[in-house]
C-alpha cells in the first residue's frame, strides 16, 4: 500500500499552493510528504546564458525553501525531496507510481492565466493511474474559502462502474469528517429528438428512475461509511456544468477518467475536462476502468 503523498514543486505560486494543500492532506492521512522538482534540460535557447549548474542550484534552493516552509507549518510531518532530470510530466508520473496521491498546481511557470490548466498538469494526469489532485492559488489553505470541513462533491456515473471514484470520495469525506454530495446529470434518450411534443410526465418518470439508480449506486457505500453524511443532486443537463456549479464553496471535487486509450493516446473525457478547466475548488481525477 502506498504510504506517502507526492507533490510537484517548481517554485511557482501554483506549486506553492499545491505543496501547502498536499502537506495538509499528508497530515490528515498520517503519511510522509515527497516534494518533486523535475528539471527539464536543456533550457537554452529559451533562457540563454543559463547553465545546468544554475538550474540545479535553483531547483535545490526551491525544494529546500518549500520544505522549510512546510516544516514550520507541520513540524511533525516527514518531508523528503527529489529532483529528477526529465520532462516534468514523465518525471511526475514516475514519482507518482508508488504514491497514494499526486498533487499538482494547476498552472506552472509557463502557463496561461485564468482557469486554463497547464499542459504539464494535463499530460501528467493522463500518464498515471495514481489519483491526482489539481490545486489553484485560490485553493491555498491560507485562503478564506478553504477548509477540510467543506463538502466534497463527486460525479457519479450510473452507466459504468465507478468504484474507485466513489471509494476515494467516501474515504476522503470520512477522513475529513465532512459531508459528501453525489452529482449526476442526465439527458433524454436520443430517440426523443424525433418526438414533436415532449410529455412532461415522461421527463418526470425518467428523472425519478435516474434518481433511484443513483441511490442504488450509493447504497453500498452508505453502508460501508455510515458516518459520512451523503446527499445527492440529480438533474437533467450537462454533468460537467453541474459539477462546476457544485464546486463553488466545495472543499474538493472528485471525478473519474477512463483508462481506455485512443489511437492518439490517453485523454480526458468531456466531464473531467470541463471540471478541470472551470471548477472553483481543488479537483481530484481518479483513473478507473
Amino acid at each position: 500500500m502506498a504510504q506517502h503523498v507526492t507533490v510537484g514543486a517548481d517554485g511557482s505560486p501554483e506549486s506553492r499552493a499545491a505543496a501547502r494543500w498536499a502537506a495538509q492532506e499528508a497530515v490528515l492521512r498520517e503519511v510522509p510528504l515527497r516534494l518533486v522538482h523535475a528539471v527539464d534540460w536543456p533550457l537554452d535557447p529559451v533562457f540563454p546564458g543559463v547553465g545546468r549548474q544554475d538550474v540545479d542550484r535553483w531547483a535545490d534552493r526551491s525544494l529546500t525553501e518549500a520544505a522549510q516552509e512546510l516544516h514550520r507549518r507541520h513540524p511533525q510531518l516527514e518531508i523528503t525531496t527529489r529532483c529528477p532530470s526529465a520532462r516534468p510530466a514523465a518525471a511526475l508520473a514516475a514519482e507518482a507510481a508508488d504514491a497514494a496521491l499526486l498533487v499538482l498546481g494547476s498552472r506552472g511557470l509557463g502557463g496561461m492565466a485564468g482557469f486554463l490548466v497547464g499542459s504539464v498538469a494535463v499530460s501528467t494526469v493522463v500518464a498515471t493511474d495514481t489519483p491526482v489532485v489539481l490545486v489553484r492559488v485560490a485553493d491555498d489553505p491560507e485562503g478564506p474559502r478553504t477548509g477540510s470541513s467543506a463538502e466534497i462533491v463527486v460525479g457519479v456515473d450510473i452507466h459504468e462502474a465507478c468504484d474507485r471514484v466513489l471509494a476515494f470520495a467516501f474515504e476522503e469525506a470520512e477522513r475529513r469528517g465532512c459531508p459528501l454530495r453525489a452529482v449526476h446529470g442526465w439527458k433524454m434518450p436520443s430517440a426523443y429528438a424525433y418526438v414533436p411534443f415532449l410529455d412532461p410526465d415522461d421527463e418526470r418518470d425518467i428523472g425519478r428512475s435516474v434518481t433511484h439508480m443513483v441511490q442504488d449506486v450509493l447504497l453500498p457505500w452508505r453502508h460501508e461509511f455510515p458516518d459520512v453524511d451523503v446527499t445527492h443532486s440529480v438533474f437533467m443537463g450537462s454533468a460537467g456544468e453541474g459539477l462546476v456549479r457544485a464546486s463553488r464553496g466545495a472543499g474538493l471535487v472528485v471525478v473519474g477518467r477512463h483508462l481506455r486509450r485512443s489511437p492518439l493516446g490517453a485523454h480526458l473525457g468531456p466531464v473531467a475536462h470541463a471540471v478541470l478547466h472551470h471548477a472553483a475548488a481543488p479537483v481530484a481525477i481518479i483513473a478507473h476502468d
